[in-house]
C-alpha cells in the first residue's frame, strides 16, 4: 500500500498525483491520510480539550477532494481515506509500518510539508519504515529517466534496488550516477595522479552494485555516470532531466531527529524532481 499525506496546498496535491500514478504502476492501493493536528489549540489558558469541529471538517473537505483528484487521475486505483489525530510526523512515521512507499508534498500550509525541506520532510525522510518520496508542487513533463546516486557503502544498495523498480515500472532509463572528486593531496604538483586510471576505479565501484540487480532487469536500459564533482552537485545536476531521484541514506545525523546524511538533505533542497530517501 502506497500512503500519501495530505493538507491541502498545491504541493499536497502534486504528491496525491504523484502517488497515484505510483498506486497504478504498482498495482497496490493507494490511502490518503490527514493529520488532525490540534497541538495549536492546546495552548493559552484554556486549552481545547479534544480536536476541534473546524479541524475535523477540513480535514475531511481535503480528503475528499484529494480522493476525487484519484478517481480523475486514475480511476483503477484503489483509493480509501483516513483522518488519523496527532502531528503529521508521528501520524506518517507509525503510518509506514504497512506502506510500500510513502508520499509528501515538499511544502505546505503547516501540515505535512512547512518548508522547501520542512520538518515533516525531513523527519519522515530520516524516520520512515520505507521510501519516503518528497514531490515538489511544480508540473514537469516527462524525461524518461530515473537517476540513482551510489557509492562504495552497502547502505545505497536498497536505493538502487528501489531505483530499477521504479525504472521498470516507468520504462524508463535509469542512470545510475556515482560522483567522485580527487583527495587534496592530488592537486599538489609533485603528485603523480593516472585520470584514466581513476575513471576505471570509479566505474568499477558502479558495476560492482550493478552485478547481481542488473540481471534482474534485463529490461532496464542502465546508463552509468562517474562525474568528477560533488554528489549533491551531480545529483542536483542531473535532477533536471529527470522523474524521479533516488538517494540512499546512511543515517548519520548530526541531530537524533534529522536521520538523513548531508548528501540526501542537500538533494531534498534543491532537487528540480522528486526524491525518495531509501533508507537501509
Amino acid at each position: 500500500m502506497i500512503i500519501v499525506g495530505v493538507d491541502g496546498s498545491v504541493a499536497s496535491r502534486a504528491a496525491v498525483e504523484w502517488a497515484a500514478g505510483d498506486a497504478f504502476r504498482m498495482c497496490v492501493p493507494l490511502r490518503i491520510v490527514y493529520a488532525m493536528d490540534a497541538s495549536w489549540y492546546q495552548v493559552g489558558r484554556y486549552p481545547i480539550v479534544g480536536i476541534p469541529d473546524v479541524l475535523i471538517r477540513e480535514g475531511q473537505r481535503i480528503l475528499r477532494e484529494a480522493a476525487a483528484l484519484v478517481h480523475e487521475r486514475q480511476p483503477a486505483v484503489e483509493v480509501t481515506t483516513q483522518e488519523v489525530e496527532g502531528t503529521p510526523t508521528a501520524v506518517l512515521r507509525e503510518q509506514s509500518k504497512d506502506a510500500t512507499e510513502i508520499v509528501v508534498g515538499s511544502r505546505g500550509l503547516g501540515g505535512f510539508a512547512g518548508a522547501l525541506l520542512g520538518s515533516v520532510s525531513t523527519h519522515v525522510a530520516g524516520h520512515a519504515h520505507c521510501p519516503v518520496v518528497v514531490v515538489r508542487g511544480e508540473h514537469r513533463p516527462v524525461e524518461g529517466e530515473v537517476v540513482v546516486g551510489v557509492d562504495d557503502s552497502p547502505e545505497c544498495e536498497p536505493a538502487l534496488a528501489y531505483a530499477f523498480q521504479q525504472a521498470k515500472l516507468r520504462g524508463a532509463t535509469l542512470r545510475v550516477l556515482h560522483a567522485w572528486q580527487l583527495p587534496v593531496h592530488a592537486f599538489a604538483p609533485e603528485t603523480a595522479y593516472d585520470m584514466d586510471e581513476v575513471r576505471t576505479a570509479q566505474h568499477q565501484v558502479i558495476r560492482d552494485r550493478l552485478e547481481a540487480l542488473s540481471k534482474n532487469y534485463p529490461q532496464v536500459t542502465i546508463v552509468e555516470d562517474v562525474p568528477s564533482a560533488h554528489p549533491v552537485d551531480a545529483l542536483t545536476e542531473a535532477s533536471g532531466r529527470a522523474d524521479l531521484l533516488v538517494v540512499g541514506s546512511h543515517g548519520r545525523g548530526a541531530m537524533g531527529s534529522m536521520l538523513i546524511d548531508s548528501v540526501s538533505r542537500g538533494v531534498l533542497h534543491h532537487s528540480d524532481c522528486p526524491v525518495a530517501v531509501v533508507r537501509p
